[in-house]
């Protein structure tokens, strides 16, 4: 009796050190694949079974039937037995919140039984690798995440490339802008070119949504605009181009539709030419401060197949200054109370006597102030351009 009692505990203690060194191993790495290969392995080789698997894993270990893998995937199929001799086991394996999310299948013999010790085994095996596949799952996304995280790193730096780091030097007038993403890489576009005839062509655009899909249409956007430019379209030719383009991309581009306001700048006449594609309404102030609002004229770039977009001539006077910005400048909250259109208009009016740098750097500590410094929801661009006061230089030397 004592013998028999003695090789009892022998058995026991020779399994708990078989499970120790079994946990070992599992949590011994923390790639998935080989967490899955380790603890089928174990399995089959400690307990001479005729194979395994996990139900929700392609890793088997051992002799596993092809129609009894199928069979067997579905955790609604029971443990039991075929008639061709092969008997099963299913061993649960649950998450940290108790949620089952597979089933570690073993296979042996009809004619074999499994006894307590084994499937006690079993079950604390299928607990430890759980754990471990729980960690490895983690381990997976982490790297996962790490890498999306430093792709949107760069995509953000290419962005922020392609926004002017500088703007122009045009004789009489001053110009500043700032451009804020929400997000890593955002929607909002602002852009500036040159024409070789002398004039500046400025646009603001907003693409529908936020975030990686919004700043891809974007640099599309970006593309067709530059090249249209290029070409010495007018600005109401280039914002119907732009429009059937956009449109004809399909239909997810037409869901990340554009508004967009263009400006022509002809200094050789002292006025802008503006088309508003859906946009906001830029704000046109005099020198008297007088404030004049450039409403939209047509539909969002891409939003319907055919939009007919009309010009707009305002002279720009000495100390004559325009405003143009996107939707996230107005849609700043504090709480539920929202910063508006009115309020940027009173700010606009306001800052009157500052050049247009100032006023740039004024509207965002304004927008921080009212905000109370929390996060916003959205894109934030605003673009400033003033025709200076100071009287232009002779030419003719009387003044040397």
């Amino acid at each position: 009796m004592e013998f028999s009692e003695t090789l009892i505990a022998q058995q026991q203690v020779a399994r708990l050190q078989a499970l120790l060194e079994a946990s070992r191993q599992i949590h011994s790495t923390i790639r998935l694949d080989e967490v899955l290969n380790i603890a089928l392995k174990i399995v089959v080789r400690e307990l001479e079974l005729t194979g395994a698997f996990f139900a929700a894993f392609e890793h088997t270990y051992g002799d596993v039937p092809p129609h009894l893998r199928e069979l067997l995937r579905d955790d609604s199929t029971p443990s039991g037995s075929d008639s061709s001799g092969e008997s099963w086991l299913r061993f649960p394996l649950c998450d940290k919140g108790g949620v089952r999310f597979t089933d570690l299948v073993v296979l042996f013999p009809s004619s074999r039984t499994l006894d307590l010790d084994e499937t006690d085994f079993l079950e604390s095996l299928a607990m430890q690798a759980a754990v471990a596949i729980e960690n490895a799952r983690f381990h997976e996304r982490t790297v996962q995440w790490q890498r999306v995280q430093s792709d949107l790193d760069a995509a953000r730096m290419v962005q922020r490339s392609l926004v002017p780091q500088e703007m122009p030097q045009i004789s009489g007038y001053e110009l500043a802008a700032r451009s804020v993403t929400c997000y890593e890489v955002g929607g909002d576009y602002l852009d500036l070119v040159s024409r070789p005839s002398g004039e500046t062509i400025i646009v603001v655009g907003d693409v529908a949504g936020k975030g990686l899909a919004s700043a891809l249409v974007g640099m599309s956007f970006r593309s067709a605009f530059r090249a249209m430019v290029n070409s010495n379209l007018p600005i109401v030719e280039i914002a119907t181009r732009m429009n059937l383009l956009h449109y004809s991309e399909g239909t997810e581009a037409r869901h990340r539709y554009v508004t967009a306001f263009l400006i022509q700048l002809d200094t050789s006449r002292n006025i802008i030419e503006a088309v508003n594609a859906g946009h906001n309404p830029a704000f046109l102030m005099d020198a008297g401060g007088n404030l004049t609002r450039i409403k939209a004229s047509g539909t969002p770039i891409g939003l319907l197949p055919f939009s007919s977009y009309k010009a707009v001539e305002h002279p720009l006077d000495p100390g004559a200054r325009v405003l143009v910005y996107t939707d996230g400048m107005t849609e700043v909250f504090r709480g539920d109370e929202e910063f508006g259109e009115p309020r940027l208009a009173e700010f606009f009016t306001q800052s009157k006597g500052l050049n247009p740098q100032a006023t740039v750097d004024a509207l965002f500590e304004t927008l921080a102030t009212f905000s109370l410094g929390y996060d916003q929801s959205d894109d934030m661009t605003a673009l400033v351009l003033s025709r200076t006061t100071q009287a232009e230089t002779p030419i003719d030397g009387t003044n040397c």
